[in-house]
């Protein structure tokens, strides 16, 4: 095989890649009878992740945190994606939307 085309051929294979080297972290919270499962999520402290938020119930729900400055509405039936960090190790506490019913979806973030 030629040299140029073995060139092009890494190049494009170093395009299709990089994607899945440079990707951050994946974590899922799942929002079930109004509540964050798991209540308590372990993240690596000083990496940047990505936490996709999944809406299993027939309403809205809210991912509402001051720690962590995110405020983000997320539809019924419907997924969301968050990115924070990278966190100082520690506690960060998040929660759902202030129902009448007096329920409210309670969880936390702990980064080691």
């Amino acid at each position: 095989m030629p040299v140029q085309i073995r060139g092009v051929l890494l190049g494009l294979m170093v395009v299709v890649m990089a994607p899945a080297i440079s990707a951050e972290p994946e974590f899922v919270i799942q929002i079930k009878n109004h509540q964050f499962i798991p209540a308590e999520l372990h993240i690596p402290a000083g990496e940047k992740v990505q936490i996709v938020v999944d809406n299993q119930d027939d309403t809205p729900e809210e991912f509402e945190s001051y720690s962590l400055n995110r405020e983000k509405h997320v539809p019924p039936k419907s997924r969301i994606t968050l990115f924070i960090g990278p966190l100082a190790a520690g506690r960060y506490v998040y929660q759902g939307e202030d129902r009448t019913d007096g329920v409210v979806a309670l969880g936390v973030i702990e980064a080691q």
